[in-house]
């Protein structure tokens, strides 16, 4: 019988039976100062000695008496004899006496009987005597002993993160030995049939190992030191070695990434219980992304299984492993910023799960923010790539409406907005038009894919500086012109044309089920994968299926009916062609250009315009016009010669419509 979830509990639950069992002791060790910086000061420090260690010039000049300078001025300049010169690093033995002076650099030693320095530029030396034309005040331009720092000081506290400036103390204080919080190590170990270690060759079936980078550098990003031990294949034996290596090897965690799930496949969660006492502590949480997550404990050491998605992984490490390395690094709990802002849309939680939800941050017309979630899912690395940060939905909340305020945790110390805000349907001719932009001078961009009809959307609450768009009228055949309308944005914003895309039916090279055009979705030997509805190419497809289904007498649900993989949808034309290339569908809607990247057939259906709606606000904005003037360029026309389905037409660049008409 396959075994499901032991227990899940919630994040609470989980962090208290970890904490219950396990105790996170920070070690110290001692390491030069060299070495010191980015550590963490383990103890206080007290200064050994004074800095300075002796009163010292702060000035190039003359050290004398105050008092005979007192009634010096320019027409009457006391008269000083000089018993000598004290340079930097000199220990000369000089001591001065009423009337006397010498001279003297700076950093150089006062002599015994100074009290202060007149600078050089008020004096004038003729042969053994020194005319000073300023009174001094007692203690002017002298640097007492201790002034900086008394010896017996505290001068830097436990837990300091040594920086540079910290470090130019230490070596004031001629200390080389410093105490820091020992570096927490940590063994990392990937698991499943599928994973390859990147840099060799990827075949069908199987992915790159991303969790042991990102996990890595996460370790050492939180204080610690990763060591990866391997990627173990889904077999029992294999596993317990390879974790009995970590937990025997001296390592204060161990990690693992994949096969937690309750799959048949999966197997971490039967092996992680014969490690050692007391063996698994939780196996699922009620978090999201990251409900298969395993927490064992065996002879005081972590054993902590991440799931095999990326952004689940991240997420479960940030919650669970990060404050465990924190606390035994020294560099204590993360505080992170946050920023208020409101729902871009309505956002689905998973109800009965903690969830951390993905989002990018929009700054819209009325300087609020907006909270587009990502939507690539925990298994591709991008979603957490791309966010700005996360908003914590409680287990008992399903839904959040769009507009209502959230508060969004930032991934970064602060929010860096892009040059160019890209909200909409995207396309490569988008990659290439900034690509060339950056050519000429770097240029940053936030590209969102909502679809078309979320980038008009985002173009109406002033969130967009550009949306592309690709939505054809069923009535007319016009494209995106009337939808401005339909969608309340006519009066806000310009359309400007922008270039053709060739859509079409993408097959197998050689077409081997010889499907010719839309009839031939019908037939019961096909099998077809759609695009999500919504999406400009899910527009055009069931605007042909309706006439067919016009010409056959019935309806376009009723049709849709007959056509064997209509209900399956993928979310980009890339997916679209993956599916054909690896034979999970005969036959998919997309542009050209993906079927060209996979060696795909393809059967064109329609051409159709792609075209950038931009706010009246923003039109003048620099990087605005940068984008605009590259889609007018001949180098993005020449550009796209070079790119299968994508050509600029007699009216790119042109303004289409406008707020005024």
């Amino acid at each position: 019988m396959q075994k499901v979830f032991h227990d899940v509990v919630s994040i609470e639950e989980a962090k208290k039976r970890l904490y219950d069992a396990y105790s996170p002791r920070p070690q110290k060790e001692v390491i030069s100062l060299s070495s010191a910086r980015g550590r963490v000061l383990f103890e206080d420090i007290f200064a050994p000695l004074d800095v300075p260690p002796f009163d010292r010039a702060a000035m190039d000049g003359y050290a004398l008496k105050a008092a005979d300078t007192f009634y010096a001025d320019e027409e009457n300049p006391a008269v000083l004899k000089l018993k000598g010169y004290i340079a930097a690093g000199d220990s000369k033995k000089i001591a001065i006496g009423d009337g006397e002076c010498v001279g003297i650099a700076t950093g150089a030693p006062v002599p015994k009987g100074a009290n202060a320095v007149v600078m050089v530029e008020y004096t004038h030396r003729e042969k053994r005597n020194v005319k000073v034309y300023r009174p001094v005040a007692p203690g002017e331009n002298i640097m007492a002993a201790g002034s900086d720092i008394m010896r017996g000081e505290l001068v830097l506290r436990s837990g300091t993160v040594l920086t540079p400036r910290e470090t130019g103390v230490l070596a004031a204080l001629g200390i080389t030995k410093v105490p820091v919080y020992k570096k927490p190590r940590v063994a990392i170990i990937s698991t499943g049939n599928e994973i390859v270690e990147p840099g060799k060759e990827l075949v069908f079936g199987k992915i790159y190992d991303v969790n042991a980078r990102a996990v890595g550098d996460a370790v050492e990003e939180n204080g610690g030191m990763p060591q990866f031990l391997g990627i173990v294949k889904d077999e029992a034996d294999a596993l317990l070695e390879k974790l009995k290596e970590g937990v025997k090897g001296g390592y204060d965690v161990v990690l693992t990434s994949g096969g937690t799930s309750a799959g048949v496949g999966d197997l971490s969660y039967r092996v992680f219980d014969d490690i050692g006492t007391p063996g698994v502590l939780v196996h699922g949480v009620a978090i999201k992304p990251g409900k298969p997550t395993i927490i064992a404990l065996a002879e005081n050491t972590p054993v902590i299984g991440l799931p095999g998605y990326p952004t689940s992984a991240m997420v479960v490490f940030d919650v669970f492993v990060a404050p465990i390395l924190r606390k035994l690094s020294g560099l204590g709990e993360k505080i992170r910023g946050s920023i208020k802002a409101k729902a871009a849309m309505r956002l689905y939680s998973a109800g009965g799960r903690y969830e951390y939800m993905l989002v990018n941050l929009v700054q819209g017309s009325e300087k609020e923010y907006s909270a587009y979630p990502i939507l690539t899912g925990s298994g591709a690395i991008t979603t957490l790539a791309e966010a700005d940060g996360f908003i914590e939905i409680p287990s008992e909340v399903e839904m959040i409406s769009e507009g209502r305020p959230v508060e969004v945790t930032l991934l970064s110390e602060d929010i860096k907005p892009a040059d160019l805000t890209i909200i909409g349907s995207h396309c490569v001719g988008i990659d290439i038009l900034l690509s060339l932009a950056n050519q000429e001078s770097p240029i940053s961009a936030k590209v969102i894919n909502v679809g078309s009809s979320g980038g008009l959307a985002a173009v109406a609450r002033g969130e967009s500086d550009i949306s592309g768009t690709h939505l054809i009228d069923e009535a007319t055949g016009e494209y995106n012109i009337s939808f401005l309308k339909r969608l309340k944005v006519a009066d806000k914003a310009y359309l400007i044309r922008g270039y053709d895309r060739e859509q079409g039916f993408l097959v197998s090279k050689r077409n081997p089920k010889k499907i010719k055009g839309i009839q031939d979705l019908l037939r019961r030997d096909v099998s077809f994968i759609n695009r999500n509805p919504g999406s400009g190419t899910r527009v055009l497809l069931d605007l042909e299926l309706s006439r067919l289904a016009k010409k056959k007498g019935t309806s376009l649900a009723d049709l849709s009916k007959s056509i064997t993989g209509y209900e399956i949808e993928a979310k980009s034309h890339s997916a679209i062609a993956a599916a054909v290339a690896f034979g999970r569908a005969d036959v998919g809607l997309a542009i050209k250009t993906v079927a060209e990247h996979y060696g795909l057939g393809f059967i064109p259906l329609r051409e159709e315009k792609y075209d950038f709606a931009v706010p009246e606000d923003k039109i003048n904005k620099p990087a605005v016009k940068r984008f605009l003037a590259m889609l007018r360029s001949e180098k993005f026309a020449e550009k796209l010669k070079e790119t299968p389905g994508l050509k600029t037409n007699d009216e790119t660049g042109r303004v289409i419509h406008s707020p005024q008409e």
